[in-house]
């Protein structure tokens, strides 16, 4: 279905307007090149890259996939190839586009952090960045950050004070208390949230008795986490206000919908997009049809929805 243009499907994040409040996941959609024969990716309504570090990272061994009833477990451990790579090569194509990009921004340390970010920042080729403190399957580095909301709120803050774009930052469903993370990183200078990130999980091979995964665990993804992570949302909406990007199995136009009504300004779809890449923008169409049918002139009204029915 195409597009109605009596449907105002433009959203605002931080100051960035967005065509559409699809975008697409960090690490399903490589750094654009990949999908770009599938469809044309400025239809897209943001593009979130593939976590970027300092240095270039391997990344875990593999096996690092393994596909499970409702979803699937990852372990790829952040592999990239570093900052230098992504500003001469990655980040000069993409900005060519006319897309809004999120930068995926990863570290093993505050000082690996503050200098990927100062220098994407500096490159003026960046929408806005994505700080990723929650990473499930790496030993050390973003993991660290998430489950200590003092610790998340004083990298934030480091951060924040070398860029002069949006910082958004990822949340994990690890955290004891979600809004309280979302509140602590709000108050260290966060413009806005992604959440939420995968949840570490493992299976095992019961004819071996050997993990599926090289690395044992990994980021469970995919529809089984999508209820828990529309809890989040809402949960988080009602904690602070900020924009907040929602996702997490995120498989039809009514789980976007659903998001949208729990507090999600604009959503991503992850997972989906290794089954079929042109997903997100079959969800647009369903998400507007929806619109269509409801007589709702603009996206912007399913925001909070549900949070407005609950009185």
């Amino acid at each position: 279905m195409a597009e109605d243009k009596r449907i105002d499907l433009e959203v605002e994040l931080s100051g960035i307007i967005l065509k559409n409040p699809l975008l697409v996941c960090s690490g399903t959609y490589g750094n654009g090149r990949e999908y770009e024969e599938w469809l044309d990716l400025e239809r897209l309504g943001g593009l979130i890259t593939k976590s970027v570090t300092l240095h270039p990272c391997a990344g875990n061994p593999p096996p690092r996939l393994w596909e499970t009833p409702s979803g699937m477990l990852n372990s790829i451990g952040l592999e990239n190839k570093g900052l230098d790579s992504f500003l001469t090569q990655d980040l000069p194509w993409l900005s060519r586009l006319d897309l809004p990009v999120w930068v995926n921004v990863a570290g093993f340390s505050p000082e690996e952090y503050v200098q990927v970010a100062k220098e994407i920042s500096r490159s003026g080729k960046a929408a806005a960045l994505e700080l990723n403190i929650s990473c499930p399957n790496v030993k050390k580095g973003g993991i660290q950050f998430s489950s200590d909301s003092r610790e998340a709120a004083r990298l934030v803050e480091q951060v924040k004070g070398v860029v002069d774009i949006p910082l958004y930052v990822k949340l994990t469903p690890r955290s004891g208390d979600i809004a309280d993370m979302a509140m602590a990183v709000a108050e260290a200078g966060a413009d806005g949230l992604s959440l939420i990130n995968t949840f570490p999980a493992m299976a095992v091979d019961i004819e071996t008795a050997k993990p599926r995964l090289a690395n044992v665990s990994g980021g469970l993804s995919g529809p089984a986490i999508h209820p828990i992570a529309v809890l989040m949302v809402w949960e988080v909406a009602r904690a602070v206000e900020l924009p907040i990007i929602g996702m997490g199995g995120i498989w039809s136009w009514q789980d976007a919908v659903e998001m949208m009504m729990v507090g999600a300004d604009a959503v991503a779809v992850g997972t989906l997009n290794f089954a079929d890449p042109a997903a997100p923008l079959e969800i647009l169409d369903g998400l507007t049809g929806f619109l269509e049918r409801k007589g709702m002139a603009s996206v912007a009204r399913l925001v909070d929805m549900a949070h407005r029915e609950d009185g």
